[in-house]
């Protein structure tokens, strides 16, 4: 989720907003505007574009209004702002007026750094909005959003939601929403289950923990609907890797409780149990094997190969196969 600094007052004079997730960007604006309207009803909120903010309309934005309204001023992309109207919110930092709140969102990169320095040199409010990319990532979105809305839901049903929506955080924030104002008591994964078994099917992790459970055809099907349904190869492949890599951790660890082992390994405790389940009939050859058909099938989709999907299936049915070389031995 936003991560925000020590100064976590939304009225801040000035508010600065880092990163790319179009979501928590949106979110660090509904914030401000929130505070300030539940200050002042009235509060005259002016959203902009880098186009719309041209030399000399911010000092007309901030000047001072008969009626002293309260004013948020959010700026878009102020990365591509130009260096004329870069020196006019630069000085503007430097002396902030009375009753405006000005919200400048940042992609965080090397494009208009001087603006993102100076607005930190003057003390803004930052609330750091980073793109997740790792499903970690995801699945801390979709716990804060349980607990933001102050109900309890379980480590299996947050994590086959994630499994289910995949990477689109506004998905993800909207069926946190819904399951919210659903369903009562605790949410746990049969209620995930029922409201998205279709999506959870066709998701990149169940390919890889049918493969991973040796079940070849099941795997195949999973994977066959997956693509069908527009997954991304390279997060199939990506799942494949870390449903290998469990069983190879886990199989090297010394016995001990989930929790124990949750700790060492970096895993929580509920993946340990279901790990532990997958790995019957794997052996450290089976996981080497496993692990260089995966690598070859992550080159295939990433332009190492002619057919993406070939790539997929032949490294699903390997793993699968590597997955009772126990069996066959």
């Amino acid at each position: 989720m936003a991560r925000k600094n020590a100064s976590d007052d939304p009225l801040a004079p000035v508010t600065l907003a880092v990163g790319q997730e179009e979501l928590l960007l949106d979110r660090a604006v509904r914030e401000v505007v929130a505070a300030a309207k539940a200050t002042d009803p009235d509060t005259d909120v002016r959203d902009l574009t880098p186009d719309q903010l041209q030399p000399g309309t911010l000092a007309e934005l901030v000047s001072p209004s008969l009626f002293a309204e309260r004013k948020v001023v959010v700026v878009r992309n102020a990365q591509d702002l130009s260096a004329d109207t870069v020196k006019d919110v630069k000085a503007y930092l430097s002396s902030p007026a009375e009753e405006i709140t000005l919200v400048l969102l940042h992609a965080g990169g090397a494009k208009g750094k001087g603006l993102l320095d100076a607005a930190r040199k003057a003390g803004a409010r930052e609330v750091a909005c980073p793109k997740m990319t790792k499903p970690a990532d995801r699945l801390a979105f979709v716990r804060g959003g349980f607990r933001t809305a102050g109900r309890s839901a379980t480590p299996e049903a947050c994590q086959a939601l994630v499994d289910a929506i995949g990477s689109d955080l506004r998905e993800l924030a909207s069926a946190v929403t819904q399951l919210v104002a659903d369903v009562e008591g605790t949410i746990d994964e049969a209620v995930v289950g029922r409201y998205y078994t279709g999506r959870a099917e066709a998701s990149s992790f169940t390919v890889a923990d049918r493969a991973v459970e040796g079940r070849t055809a099941d795997a195949l099907e999973a994977l066959r609907w997956s693509l069908s349904t527009g997954v991304a190869p390279v997060l199939i492949t990506s799942a494949l890797a870390q449903g290998v890599r469990a069983i190879g951790k886990l199989s090297s660890a010394r016995g001990g409780r989930p929790a124990d082992l949750a700790r060492e390994l970096g895993m929580p405790p509920w993946k340990i149990d279901r790990v532990r389940q997958q790995m019957r009939g794997w052996t450290p050859d089976g996981v080497a094997v496993a692990l260089r058909a995966v690598a070859e099938a992550d080159a295939g989709v990433k332009g190492g190969g002619d057919d993406p999907e070939y790539a997929l299936e032949k490294a699903v049915v390997t793993i699968a196969r590597a997955a009772r070389s126990r069996g066959r031995a």
